[in-house]
């Protein structure tokens, strides 16, 4: 992939891009979307978190749930967020 011009790009521009994949793959994972992520627009948009992994920044993050509340659920089993189903609680956000 080829990286933008990262002074430009903001958290908000990742969370974007990041439910634009999950409505072509209709699930998204963490430990996939992180490297990409890293890769796509910096590393300023990841860090390596307390057990030593590569992890999403937390403003992206806050980003992606501004535009997903009721839209994608996170799946704890599979460490994923996934596009919400008529099964999945209606409030929440969380899956098991």
């Amino acid at each position: 992939m080829k990286k933008k011009n990262n002074s430009l790009i903001k958290a908000s521009d990742v969370a974007r891009w990041m439910l634009n994949q999950i409505n072509k793959k209709r699930e998204l994972y963490q430990n996939e979307v992180v490297y990409l992520i890293e890769d796509k627009f910096g590393s300023q948009f990841v860090y390596e978190n307390r057990n030593g992994n590569l992890a999403i920044n937390p403003e992206v993050l806050k980003e992606f749930r501004k535009l997903t509340e009721k839209t994608v659920i996170w799946s704890r089993i599979e460490f994923c967020w996934r596009i919400r189903s008529a099964d999945d609680p209606k409030v929440g956000r969380l899956a098991e």
